[in-house]
């Protein structure tokens, strides 16, 4: 009984740092922002097939960024938080919503992550964005999320549906403390952080049955399962004192990344959590990492 009250504080508590309290979600938005709610990227849909995009007035093409929430693959919402702060930094942002474990198990999570982005590329020319220039930042489950997007670009099984004609992959990830490799995740909990290996934990859930009595499943839904050469890349940031999804998780990653030659860069939250960073490095190094990826200097004038 212990053990299994500490797995639902801890599972509790994962919906919650995903989701900081409403007063700090909506900061101000640049005038004359322009935002389309409750997109359908995929017609006739499930209800949580749906994004919202936030366009700043611009005179160009719009690079962009797509947010997947966390939430344990059991909540949270395309509403909750938003880093609505880039678009007085010329990004549009699309904050999109995905069918959760109990409405489907995986990998319904990633083909609908893969949808919205292909429908986005699909209608960049209606929202002035710029299709070769789409990053993908998720904390927790949403890190997991985007992890996928970034290792799968070259992977056509979790592409289903509608927009087929136009890629899913992204050109940069921020992936805040995400899982990697679920049958790594109990080994490496601290004393009295979440326990992963029993039917009733978040990844379980996920893959529909015990993850250490599924290892195919685990396999397919891990995003270092698939990394190779042609991937995006990657911008990892984790607390090395997360309760919920072990530091080791993205030890992991990075390691898989630098071995097939993908450009990573690792930083460590000392002493941090499952997310709500006080460090102001986090910041700044997202920032810069996608300027750096998604707005390339401009060339330089001709010289006599």
């Amino acid at each position: 009984m212990k053990r299994l009250s500490v797995l639902l504080v801890l599972s509790g508590a994962a919906l919650s740092l995903a989701q900081p309290p409403r007063a700090s979600l909506r900061p101000s938005l640049p005038a004359d922002t322009v935002v389309h709610r409750d997109l359908a990227y995929v017609t006739d849909g499930h209800a949580r097939q749906k994004l919202d995009l936030y366009l700043p007035p611009a005179t160009g093409r719009l690079p962009v960024i797509v947010w997947v929430h966390g939430g344990a693959w059991l909540g949270g919402s395309k509403d909750r938080p938003v880093p609505l702060g880039y678009l007085s930094k010329g990004y549009a942002v699309a904050s999109i919503n995905y069918r959760l474990s109990q409405h489907a198990t995986f990998p319904a999570q990633i083909e609908d992550c893969k949808a919205a982005v292909r429908w986005l590329r699909a209608h960049a020319e209606q929202y002035h964005l710029e299709s070769n220039r789409f990053a993908a930042w998720g904390e927790s489950a949403g890190g997991h999320l985007v992890a996928l997007l970034g290792t799968t670009g070259d992977v056509n099984e979790f592409d289903v549906g509608e927009h087929l004609d136009v890629s899913s992959a992204v050109q940069a990830v921020v992936d805040c403390f995400g899982p990697t490799d679920f049958l790594q995740m109990e080994a490496h909990r601290l004393p009295n952080g979440m326990v992963h290996d029993t039917p009733d934990s978040p990844e379980s859930k996920l893959v529909g049955g015990p993850i250490r009595e599924n290892p195919d499943k685990v396999a397919r839904a891990n995003p270092i399962t698939y990394v190779s050469a042609t991937d995006a890349p990657f911008l990892i940031v984790h607390g090395d004192r997360d309760p919920l999804v072990p530091h080791h998780q993205s030890e992991l990653l990075e390691a898989a990344l630098k071995k097939a030659g993908v450009p990573v860069s690792f930083y460590t939250v000392a002493g941090g959590g499952h997310g709500g960073f006080r460090d102001p490095k986090v910041p700044e190094l997202i920032e810069a990492f996608l300027a750096r990826h998604l707005k390339p200097a401009p060339a330089d004038p001709p010289t006599d």
